[in-house]
Parts: C-alpha cells; structure tokens; sequence
C-alpha cells in the first residue's frame, strides 16, 4: 500500500516539471528503483492511473528500471550483491564480513519523461 503514497509523490513531480516546460501532455515517466525499496510496477502504474485522472499525465506509462542492490565491504574494499529471497544476513560474499555500506538500491527517482 506504500505504493499509494510514492505514486503520489511521483505525479506532483511530474506535474510541476511538465508545468515548467509547458508541457501539453505527459506520455510516459521513467523510475530508477533500487531493489530494496520493494515497490511494484503493476502497483505503481495501477494508482497513478487512478490518481492522474483529469490531468496532463493521464493514460502516462510508468517504466520502471530496477537498480540491484550493491554494497562495499569495510573488510576487504570489494563490491558485492546479496540475494534478498533466502532471508539471510547480508554477508560480503568474498571474506564473510558483516560489515559493509550500500552504494546502490534504495534510489527512487523519475529520471525522465516524455511529453508534448
């Protein structure tokens, strides 16, 4: 349901910057999610469909690129992925350590859009 509140968080922003550009109509909207964020595409478009009635973005097609989740180990300095689906800890998959940062797979940006 946390789809509701990020959809329309992404339709004022749409709105505002094709407002901005005198846009006439937006045709399509393209996301960047990192796999962490755990947000749904059929969701996403489902409520800003909904949501956008009445408005420049309406029948807009949401594209979604997913962005993996990619840490760096404090230990070793490597970059490494982690499968989420196995319910483990995350574990640098190179020396075993449990202490890492997360460079990528929370984002959640509109990179751009098509409009006329």
């Amino acid at each position: 349901m946390h789809e509701l509140a990020v959809t329309k968080s992404i339709l004022r922003l749409v709105l505002n910057s094709a407002n901005q550009v005198s846009a006439r109509k937006v045709k399509a909207i393209y996301l960047q999610i990192g796999e962490l964020r755990n947000l749904e595409q059929e969701w996403i478009q489902r409520y800003f469909d909904y949501i956008s009635a009445n408005t420049i973005a309406e029948g807009a097609s949401i594209k979604v690129q997913k962005v993996p989740a990619v840490f760096r180990c404090q230990q070793c300095g490597r970059k490494f992925g982690a499968s989420f689906n196995e319910g483990r800890m995350v574990v640098c998959t190179y020396c075993g350590s449990e202490e890492y940062l997360l460079l990528s797979g929370r984002e959640l940006q509109v990179e751009k859009m098509e409009v006329i």
